[in-house]
């Protein structure tokens, strides 16, 4: 819907066109050391990292709402205290994302009609209802057909996650979580590119 506002690295070009200001101002701004950024290798071209840009806004007193209405919501639902905090720090880091929490399946239903996330990570172990009944609530929504699931456990049975896909899970990944893996999941499920790293 926003193709530019969902990059991760901006032309200058681009960022002027999200500031709202000429192209030279923020080339200026990117010589003169105040907004931050980095040069293609081997040529003169000059990129901005999301978080860069929205650093230099805030700053600035540029509003940002044309980097936020890009943002994707999405819904952490699980139980354990650890995971959710690593999860709101890892996803919440990522300035394309907007987050909220939960811990029980019955509450993961409501909020997928209310909030109406474009994904959901879902612990298959929930206190009420589980993951996989949750997929199966929210798949027979015809309003909620668009919202990807990734299901997380620490259980290793081939054929329940089978089951879960079976249910309407897009992907799952086992506990312990790798973050890393956790991420370029949730960015290729939602059609975005990983973020850049330099």
């Amino acid at each position: 819907m926003y193709p530019i506002f969902n990059k991760t690295v901006f032309t200058t070009g681009e960022a002027a066109k999200i500031c709202n200001v000429s192209q030279q101002t923020i080339i200026r701004c990117f010589d003169s050391g105040q907004l931050e950024g980095f040069r293609v290798p081997g040529s003169k071209f000059r990129r901005i990292p999301r978080a860069a840009l929205y650093k230099f806004m805030k700053k600035n007193n540029i509003p940002t709402e044309k980097l936020d209405m890009g943002k994707r919501k999405i819904l952490i639902v699980d139980d354990d205290p650890a995971v959710v905090d690593l999860l709101v720090d890892v996803i919440g880091a990522d300035a394309r994302f907007d987050t909220r929490v939960t811990s029980n399946g019955f509450e993961a239903g409501k909020l997928a009609v209310e909030y109406h996330p474009n994904l959901i990570v879902l612990d298959v172990m929930l206190p009420d209802i589980n993951g996989k009944s949750v997929c199966e609530l929210i798949r027979n929504d015809p309003t909620l057909t668009d919202i990807r699931i990734i299901c997380i456990s620490g259980m290793v049975e081939e054929d329940k996650i089978e089951d879960l896909k079976q249910a309407g899970a897009d992907d799952f990944l086992q506990k312990p979580l790798d973050v890393d893996e956790l991420m370029r999941r949730v960015c290729k499920l939602l059609d975005i590119e990983t973020e850049y790293e330099e």
